[in-house]
């Protein structure tokens, strides 16, 4: 199988109630493909400034992560600083410095024109149809997740990208705005009509709802008293879901439950470090272990 993976590897500055790390790695493609590699061998498409560590890369090879498709140009990293209050499900953007990411022009290696699964991780929808063009073949998945700038500022980008995906992925607060209707069922099932066959709500500490023509199907977030990062759990749950069905090869209802539980698994470790801290000392032992967990949660 085959899961390529188009987003940003980036610098984050996070202020928390806690405390505030300056420019630690992020990025919606770090995080979903860390997430991804204890499933799979995620392939990355993204750019990077000459000041992005080499730690991290070689992290990330450590990890099989294929990184053919990372551009390395000169300037900054981009760079992404918010702030967190008391609730960690708000965050306000302090600043956005795109720097290198701002002519970002993805392109895919011949190795990766051949995805089983294609998954366009927070980018400017108008880069979808260039990617698109550049496959051998259409893939048998394509996802897409996206951010309220790209709602505000390219809505019908958007909306053309959406009619081509097979998952979308967005918090309740995106799924609303883009299904006109404040109720998250009705908006989901609109959504539904514009072209997706599986709609994902991320609901952060209230987990995650899937809705499908067929089936709903939700599932709790694990219980955490002590959120030390919120930063990027939303992309390493869809990291967690796709490396789990590219995994497993199929596609139907059960593996897609089961991706959702794997999802909100990684996610639920992603939070408990500032950055991908978390993620240079987790096992694949300890993530079976809370998936277990997370199975006698929700028993009845």
């Amino acid at each position: 199988m085959s899961l390529v993976i188009v987003g940003s590897l980036a610098f984050d500055t996070i202020e928390t109630p806690r405390e505030r790390r300056e420019r630690i790695v992020g990025g919606s493609g770090t995080y979903c493909a860390l997430a991804a590699s204890f499933f799979t061998k995620p392939k990355v498409v993204g750019v990077v400034g000459r000041d992005f560590p080499r730690r991290t890369i070689d992290l990330l090879k450590s990890r099989k992560i294929d990184l053919s498709g990372l551009q390395i140009k000169p300037g900054k990293t981009f760079h992404w600083e918010g702030r967190y209050g008391s609730d960690p499900n708000q965050r306000t953007t302090i600043k956005t410095d795109l720097n290198v990411f701002q002519d970002f022009k993805p392109e895919l290696p011949p190795s990766y024109r051949d995805a089983d699964i294609l998954f366009l991780a927070n980018i400017d929808p108008d880069l979808a149809g260039p990617v698109f063009g550049q496959l051998r073949k259409r893939p048998a998945l394509v996802a897409l997740d996206t951010i309220r700038f790209w709602i505000d500022t390219k809505p019908e980008a958007l909306f053309r990208t959406l009619a081509g995906v097979d998952i979308f992925f967005a918090n309740d607060e995106e799924v609303k705005l883009l299904g006109e209707d404040i109720n998250l069922i009705k908006a989901g099932r609109r959504l539904l009509r514009l072209g997706p066959r599986i709609i994902i709500v991320k609901k952060g500490e209230h987990g995650a709802l899937v809705f499908t023509k067929d089936f709903v199907f939700g599932t709790l977030a694990h219980p955490c008293e002590d959120v030390v990062d919120p930063t990027g759990a939303g992309d390493c749950f869809a990291g967690g879901f796709l490396g789990s069905l590219d995994r497993a090869g199929r596609r139907g209802p059960a593996e897609i439950r089961k991706a959702t539980v794997f999802g909100s698994v990684i996610a639920s470790f992603a939070i408990e470090d500032f950055g991908i801290d978390r993620f240079k000392t987790l096992t694949r032992r300890e993530i079976d272990k809370r998936y277990r967990d997370f199975k006698r949660l929700v028993a009845f």
